[in-house]
This record gives C-alpha cells, sequence and structure tokens, in this order.
C-alpha cells in the first residue's frame, strides 16, 4: 500500500506527513525527495522502541553519520535535565543549523527532542518519526514541544515545525492495548470537536481501529490529522481557534500532575478522563443538551474507555487538581479557562469559570 503524503503548511514551515506501514525502512528515499540533507544527525530513541525499527532507520541513513541518545520516555523525564543532556551531545560533535535531530518515539520523545532542536544554535533542523498511536495523531502535527516542571505541565517549551513527520503504522504492533486506547481518545477528541461525520464514522468502526485492522487505522489517523491540520493552518500559534484542541486537557494536565506524572494514569487516559469531565461540566451548566450528552457517555463508555474520576481521585485530592488547574498556561487571569462541548462536531473555546464554581462540580463528580 502506498504510503499517504499529507502536506502541512504554516506560516513558519511547510512539512509533509508520511502514513503508512514499513516505511521507515524508506527514509532516505522520502528525505531526497522533500530536498532534506544534513551530514550529521542525533537520533533521541525511547528505550522501549523496538530495535528492529530502529535497525531499519540506521540502516537507511547507512551514509550519514549517527549519534544516539536513548532514555526512559516518561513524563517525569521530560525535563530540561535531558534537554541539557541533547545540547551537550549536538555540542560536543559541533552539530551545524543543517544537521538534524530525529525523534524516535511517543509525544514525549518528540516534545523533548523537539525542544532541545529549537533551542540549539537557535534551531537546526528537526526530524519526527512518532511510535504511538497517540503521537502520529496529535503532538507530531503542529510543532508544539516542550517539557514540564513541577509546578505543571507544558509550561517550559516553544512552537518548533519538523521539517518531515514519518507515521509508520508497522510501529503500533509492539505497543500493549493501552496505548492504543489512549491514541483512539485522542482520535474521539478531534471528532467531537469539529467532525460529526467521522465521530459516526468512529463509532461503528471504534474495535476494528483499536484492534489497528487495515484500512481502517490508516483512515482514522488521516482524518485525525485532517482535523489538526485544518487547525493549525489557521492558527499555528493558539492565538485563539487553536486552543480547541485543548478540549479536556485542563482537566487533564491536572489530574496528571496530582498523581505526579505517575504509571497510574498516563497522558492519553488523563485526556480521555479530562474530556469526559469537560462535557459533564458542559452538561452541568446546561450548554450541551442531555441527548447528546448522554449519547457521547454511553459511547465512551462501551468502548471501554477511562471514563471516572474515582477511579483515580478522592476528595482529599480535590485541592491539588484546583491549584494545578490555576496554573494552566492557557489562563488569562485569575479565572479557570475551559474548552467545553456544545454538540457533537461543535466545540467552545474562551469559556472562563471561577475556581469556586469548578470546585463545587468536581465535588460532586467525586462524591456521587
Amino acid at each position: 500500500m502506498k504510503p499517504i503524503n499529507l502536506k502541512i503548511k504554516t506560516k513558519s514551515n511547510n512539512y509533509p506527513i508520511m502514513i503508512g506501514s514499513n516505511i521507515v525502512k524508506n527514509l532516505s528515499l522520502y528525505l531526497n525527495k522533500n530536498s532534506i540533507s544534513f551530514n550529521q544527525c542525533l537520533l533521541v530513541i525511547d528505550k522501549k522502541v523496538p530495535t528492529k525499527m530502529v535497525s531499519k532507520i540506521t540502516k537507511s541513513l547507512n551514509k550519514k553519520k549517527i549519534s544516539k541518545f536513548l532514555f526512559t520516555a516518561k513524563e517525569r523525564n521530560k525535563n530540561l535535565k535531558n534537554i541539557n543532556k541533547i545540547l551537550k551531545i549536538l555540542l560536543y560533535k559541533n552539530f551545524s543549523r543543517n544537521d538534524c535531530v530525529i525523534t524516535i518515539g511517543g509525544g514525549i520523545t518528540g516534545d523533548v527532542g523537539g525542544f532541545a532542536a529549537s533551542l540549539y544554535k537557535r534551531g537546526l533542523r528537526f526530524i519526527n518519526i512518532p511510535t504511538t498511536l497517540l503521537s502520529q495523531v496529535d503532538s507530531s502535527v503542529g510543532g508544539k514541544t516542550g517539557v514540564n516542571t513541577k509546578e505543571g505541565k507544558n509550561l517550559i517549551g516553544s512552537f518548533y515545525q519538523p521539517k518531515i513527520v514519518i507515521s509508520d503504522t508497522e510501529f503500533l504492533k509492539s505497543l500493549p492495548k493501552r496505548e492504543i486506547v489512549c491514541g483512539y481518545g485522542e482520535i474521539l477528541k478531534h471528532s467531537l470537536i469539529l467532525n460529526k461525520v467521522f465521530y459516526n464514522y468512529l463509532k461503528n468502526n471504534s474495535l476494528k481501529i483499536i484492534n489497528l485492522e487495515s484500512p481502517f487505522i490508516e483512515k482514522a489517523i488521516l482524518e485525525s490529522c485532517k482535523i489538526k491540520k485544518a487547525v493549525v493552518e489557521k492558527d499555528e500559534k493558539e492565538k485563539n481557534f487553536r486552543k480547541i484542541l485543548n478540549f479536556g486537557h485542563t482537566f487533564a494536565h491536572a489530574f496528571e500532575a496530582a498523581l505526579g506524572y505517575s504509571n497510574k494514569l498516563n497522558h492519553g487516559e488523563a485526556v480521555i478522563l479530562g474530556m469526559v469531565t469537560a462535557l459533564k461540566f458542559s452538561f452541568d451548566i446546561r450548554l450541551i443538551k442531555f441527548k447528546e450528552f448522554n449519547k457521547i457517555l454511553n459511547d465512551i463508555q462501551n468502548t471501554n474507555l477511562p471514563f471516572n474520576i474515582k477511579s483515580y481521585f478522592s476528595l482529599k485530592d480535590l485541592n491539588l487538581i484546583l491549584n494545578f488547574m490555576k496554573k494552566d498556561k492557557k489562563n488569562f487571569s485569575e479565572r479557570i479557562n475551559l474548552i467545553l462541548l456544545k454538540k457533537i462536531g461543535s466545540a467552545v473555546i474562551d469559556k472562563e469559570y471561577n475556581s469556586i464554581k469548578i470546585k463545587k462540580f468536581l465535588i460532586k463528580e467525586l462524591v456521587d
């Protein structure tokens, strides 16, 4: 099956996203076709990525000078310490701005490698090879990079677009079901905020997508990327419209931080849980009608996605969650900025609420 080529066009850079099975073996071919050249590269690799897949990449790059940085891609390791380690390698090897960083891993790997690339000599070339479903439909599209701090998630970072994205579905076969479900949650989010037709497609084919059946998985990735492409091209630096992609994320980031970025709740699961919470809040303030609200909630439950915050939190966690929500980077005042849902395919941005109102809502969710 010929790989799909989706072009992303932003003010700072235009680049292709290649989607297909077992396409990393042809990496050099795609680089040449897109006039991407360099003498040496640093591979920033998540240790969990299968070595046979990494070998396909290095074999394709056999004429290049290759260095490697392997790390354990966890939220707690998405920090400035690892950024400094990468920068030291680039400095020691005397990388030029025409050389490149290639990230091979999920969203954490792409965020860390991309951020380091944006900093070194004010920017060297960056190639993203996302290896999880979540990163293939989300973080690899749009150029957001960054790291976490003890104060919160992604509070230090930059917008830095890659030169090319290679989304190889072969990587997905090595993932546990939990990771696939996380990626499906992000795909579901895209349909909820902007595309009802795609939402109905997902409802009818969710199990085939989660089981990585072809051509359903490729179509889900493509359609999801198309939605994000439309948003990013309209608002690259998240001045206004791009905020729509943060549906559920204000709650999600607070949930992750409140648990210390532990394995109990990974990023994808937190986003699904955040979407459910934002959906319930949308109903609580009478923004979405009961019929639509109930349909979405039932669909999420029937797909066995995480939906109950009481499985992860109790009342004793309430103030901690609220404190992280107050520190969210989308806030512009003492009030908390939320992206909410009006109906399937229609989200509302820049809705600000007093923390007391959100606190009362969360109390009900944690007690009832």
